[in-house]
């Protein structure tokens, strides 16, 4: 695989981790340093760790797993986007505790949400000769950055709107969950 593809695979691969990432810093205040490391270090090793465990699995499991993982995806994202627009809509009096996306099963079922897509993409790269070392090191470093840009880039907005955007904050992840089952639903 040259150089120019596997950046524009980390490039895309990433896009899901920045939305969540930019959802996630408009609805954190404040956003703190380690919020910021927890989710794009979670983030990152997911996207990294996800392609490696596909090119080991190999073609066999990708059959299989092709069938059900954008519902998986869906649903981790639903779940945690509901959470999210249910704790906003609740008075302040109901709403004790924010719900943390980077704590926590929250931030492992986004990290997994947002790396389903490299699992598949580790299962495709065992056409290629190459290793899936430094793909994968690229790939988790990509979700990475994007992550902590999408984070740094929600806190402004977050900033300027106020704490009502954790309801379209909810909304706008169920709304990524369902992209990603229309377009798999759609190629099939």
């Amino acid at each position: 695989m040259d150089t120019l593809n596997l950046l524009a695979i980390a490039c895309a691969l990433a896009m899901d981790a920045f939305s969540v990432a930019v959802i996630s810093g408009i609805t954190l205040s404040p956003l703190t340093r380690r919020q910021l490391f927890r989710m794009s270090f979670h983030f990152g090793l997911f996207q990294a760790l996800m392609p490696a465990l596909g090119w080991v699995a190999g073609h066999a499991v990708y059959e299989y797993i092709q069938s059900f993982d954008h519902w998986v995806a869906f649903g981790l994202l639903g779940f945690v986007g509901g959470r999210m627009f249910l704790g906003a809509i609740r008075s302040d009096k109901e709403h004790k505790i924010s719900v943390d996306p980077t704590r926590g099963w929250d931030l492992v079922i986004l990290s997994i949400a947002t790396s389903i897509d490299a699992l598949a993409v580790g299962l495709s790269l065992t056409a290629f000769s190459s290793g899936i070392f430094i793909p994968a090191v690229v790939i988790g470093l990509f979700a990475a950055v994007f992550t902590l840009t999408g984070m740094l880039l929600g806190r402004r907005i977050g900033a300027m709107w106020g704490r009502r955007v954790e309801a379209v904050g909810g909304l706008i992840l169920i709304a990524i969950g369902l992209r990603i089952l229309i377009e798999h639903l759609w190629k099939q």
